[in-house]
């Protein structure tokens, strides 16, 4: 396997990375904290239009027909810029849903519990027009508005919504447990892509701060102690880089290893790497780092938010276990 980024998946994130500059741009997105509704119709259209949303469907169905290799390029730049919204089941949901590739719908994801139906925790649920109920036999989904649910007054992430549900109804069945085994598969990678990408953000803010602020007459950068945590950063966030990538790879060439369990592997680094990065990018900022005005927050918040919406880490952990 060759992980080296193509010329084509360079102009891709560069590409990626250039339209939520100047359509996301921080101050734009975080005008939008708090809301039930943190995106708007026409930034929704603007990544359906990008080919966010159909990389992956084959071009004979309206497709980009891309690999997941591309895709987790692209998801890792909609993760640095902290866009907000329930990308990662809209794109899993194109080709499954009418309407979720054109971004005419926006798609939500939940897991339907072990035992019984409920409660559970939804995303997003003021601007879906479905959502995906994920079990161990299959996927099935539901219409948002028939759901009783109660809006949570501050989620931890002011930018990820989040209501209360009670009760999820069966909803009308639309894959069965190789179907869902597949999206968690490929919700592993792509979520984890998102992950990383927040990892990398976070990188680059503590770096810059290090570089700006000054103590006893020089950058604190300059101080052992903030060079390594730095340099920790770097590290956490080319690792989980690196296993997404491969998971990606090996989803797309399925004969060079268990895709499965290189998914699993890349979720857990991935969690750990945007988490960690999540609480040094704060310690780098000293006491600047707990206000509101500075954004490093809002990365830890993010990050705990999609580690939340992946599997529970202790059963990614026995997936790459068990397969070994």
């Amino acid at each position: 396997m060759d992980f080296e980024l193509s010329d084509d998946e360079v102009a891709l994130a560069e590409g990626m990375r250039r339209l939520c500059a100047g359509r996301f741009p921080l101050d734009r997105v975080r005008a939008a904290e708090g809301e039930h509704v943190v995106m708007d119709g026409a930034g929704w259209s603007e990544l359906a239009d990008a080919g966010v949303f159909s990389l992956r469907l084959a071009e004979d169905g309206g497709g980009l027909g891309l690999p997941m290799a591309a895709a987790a390029v692209v998801f890792e730049e909609l993760g640095r810029a902290l866009v907000p919204g329930p990308i990662l089941a809209s794109h899993l949901a194109a080709g499954v849903l009418e309407g979720a590739a054109e971004g005419k719908v926006m798609v939500g994801e939940v897991s339907r519990p072990a035992r019984g139906s409920g409660p559970v925790v939804v995303e997003h649920l003021g601007s879906l027009g479905a959502l995906v109920v994920v079990g161990d036999d299959g996927l099935a989904v539901v219409d948002p508005a028939t759901l009783d649910a109660v809006a949570v007054e501050r989620s931890l992430d002011p930018l990820t919504p989040l209501w209360f549900v009670d009760h999820l109804p069966a909803g009308e069945r639309i894959g069965g447990p190789e179907e869902s085994a597949r999206w968690r598969r490929d919700a592993a990678v792509l979520g984890g892509a998102l992950l990383v990408g927040l990892a990398a953000a976070t990188v680059d803010l503590a770096v810059a701060y290090a570089k700006q602020r000054e103590q006893f007459g020089k950058p604190i950068g300059s101080f052992q102690a903030v060079k390594h945590l730095c340099a920790d950063m770097l590290v956490r966030s080319e690792v989980a880089r690196a296993a997404v990538h491969a998971a990606a790879v090996t989803i797309d060439q399925p004969e060079v290893g268990d895709a499965t369990r290189a998914a699993a592997g890349a979720g857990l680094l991935a969690v750990e790497a945007a988490l960690a990065n999540g609480k040094a990018c704060i310690q780098v900022h000293g006491g600047m780092g707990f206000t509101w005005e500075v954004p490093a927050h809002l990365y830890l918040m993010r990050a705990r938010v999609l580690a939340a919406a992946l599997e529970a880490t202790d059963v990614l952990a026995e997936i790459v276990a068990e397969r070994y």
